[in-house]
């Protein structure tokens, strides 16, 4: 197998960061590595349990200064993944709404040829849980929408589990992506919808976290500048 890093950030998840990197790491790949990616905003003990693994050789702690936030954090990590050698790249949350078990579909879909692997909790085999009604309906409405103006074809355009081939994140231009919440992973698939992409079935735990009117403002307002920002995301 390729090397293949998976990055996550992370924040104020003592509880389930040991259990989590456990699960990860008793996969079944040699060349498979975890970047949790971490900021200030963590005040647990999160990051010294991170730390404990590092030993393995296949953790490694990236505590992310100049963070803006939780999509800056994905950004720093695909650079130092990137950095570090990666020829594909896992991006999944490390608060348990993505399960470890669902990873080897993404690798299995990179080896197959794909470029790039799209999380999908509403193609067959996917689905949700604990997420109440009105994160649902903005979801499913997301896509319809996101697909409607856009141009895509995606069944969910607002998962946060994906993987890359190194080749695509190394075309992009990360500080000129427009989103800083929600919308990053609309803003993805519209600007990877030229490559060989592939939708997987993936089994999502909704988190403590809410979804806030001004992040769906901010999202809408952003859906209606892609199509005129795509030219700047790409390296000359």
């Amino acid at each position: 197998m390729k090397k293949t890093i998976i990055v996550m950030p992370v924040a104020n998840e003592q509880d389930t960061m040991g259990s989590i990197i456990d699960e990860i790491l008793a996969l079944p790949y040699d060349n498979l590595y975890l970047y949790p990616v971490i900021d200030s905003y963590s005040k647990d003990r999160t990051e010294e349990i991170i730390r404990s693994y590092e030993h393995t050789g296949k953790v490694k702690c990236i505590f992310y200064k100049e963070s803006r936030g939780v999509i800056s954090c994905y950004m720093e990590g695909y650079r130092q993944a990137l950095k570090d050698g990666a020829e594909q790249v896992i991006e999944m949350d490390g608060g348990g709404s993505h399960k470890p078990s669902e990873i080897p579909q993404f690798i299995e879909k990179l080896e197959e040829g794909y470029d790039c692997v799209w999380g999908s909790r509403f193609i067959k085999g996917g689905g949700l849980e604990n997420d109440p009604i009105y994160r649902r309906i903005l979801s499913g409405g997301g896509t319809f929408l996101s697909n409607l103006v856009l141009g895509t074809k995606l069944k969910d355009m607002t998962s946060g589990f994906e993987a890359f081939k190194k080749e695509v994140l190394e075309k992009f231009e990360f500080d000129k992506f427009l989103s800083t919440g929600h919308m990053y992973q609309t803003e993805m698939r519209f600007y990877c919808r030229n490559y060989r992409t592939i939708e997987v079935p993936i089994h999502y735990t909704a988190g403590k976290s809410s979804l806030k009117f001004k992040s769906v403002k901010e999202a809408l307002v952003i859906l209606f500048k892609l199509k005129k920002n795509e030219k700047l995301v790409y390296k000359n």
